[in-house]
This record gives C-alpha cells, structure tokens and sequence, in this order.
C-alpha cells in the first residue's frame, strides 16, 4: 500500500517561493510507469493539476503555471518536491502529492494535503 505524505510550511508571504515535500511510503518512486503528481483545491473551488515527475524523472507542467513551477525528487530519500515561486494569495490551497499513471489529475492514490495560506 502506497502512502504519501506532504509536508512543508502552511504560511509563505507574497513574492516568495512555496516549498512542499512529498515522502511516499510502501513504493519506490523509480518503478516503472508511476507519475508522481501535484494537484491543488483553492478555497471553493475544483481540483487543479500543477505537474508531475514520472518514474523515470521526466517532467509535466500545466502550461498556466509553468513559468513558475519545478518539480524535483530525491530518489535516495523516495521524496519529491514542488516549488512555486513568486505566489501571491491566489494560491492559498491545500496542496495534495498523489501517484498516478499519467501526468493528469487522475490519480490512484493521493495524501490527506496540506492548507498553504499565502499572506503577509
């Protein structure tokens, strides 16, 4: 059974860069034909695919947020990571790492996330 658990601060101010690590338990994130996944819920409204890094370490963008986004992983510690620079309060969401079978929303499992509030 995978498990994923984001963690990271839950306050970043305006201009600077949000930081998330995702540590994945029961599963390597090398195997084969896994995507490792970041998605986010703003207040009210739906889920929203960031991007994601395959098994092989390749990576996915939203092309909204591409400008602004790298994903990463450490293979050694199962962890990836996301950053988002120059956030403003627009991205105040809870923010979810989930592993799927393709660089999309659809995903097989996901972590409880994590609420990062962007405000001064």
């Amino acid at each position: 059974q995978v498990q994923l658990q984001e963690s990271g601060p839950g306050l970043v101010k305006p201009s600077q860069t949000l930081s998330l690590t995702c540590t994945v338990s029961g599963g390597s994130i090398t195997t084969n034909y896994y995507y490792w996944n970041w998605i986010r819920q703003p207040p009210g409204k739906g889920l929203e695919w960031m991007g994601a890094i395959a098994y092989s370490g390749s990576t996915y963008y939203s092309p909204s947020l591409k400008s602004r986004t790298s994903i990463s992983r450490n293979t050694s510690k199962n962890q990836f990571t996301l950053q988002l620079s120059s956030v403003t309060p627009e991205d105040t969401a809870v923010y979810y790492c989930a592993r799927g079978r393709s660089p999309t929303i659809a995903t097989i499992e996901r972590g409880k996330g994590t609420l990062v509030t962007v405000s001064s």
